[in-house]
């Protein structure tokens, strides 16, 4: 192949199938990021979920040890 042949290939139009491929692999990985995400929150809502709950559980030992 020819310098120039290089050069037209380099900064020539993408083809529709070209262009589709592209939008396709930043789909993939955008909803690869969500999910990771999505992940992260729920981990941070059990997190808390469990923390209420000890939170809880020592409130409601401290005030029967104080109702005594």
């Amino acid at each position: 192949m020819k310098l120039l042949d290089l050069f037209k290939e380099k900064f020539r139009e993408p083809t529709p199938l070209e262009v589709v491929t592209r939008e396709l692999a930043e789909a993939t990985l955008e909803k690869l990021e969500a999910e990771t995400a999505v992940d992260w929150a729920q981990s941070v809502v059990s997190y808390n979920r469990v923390r209420i709950d000890r939170l809880n559980e020592y409130i409601a030992s401290y005030s029967k040890e104080k109702s005594k």
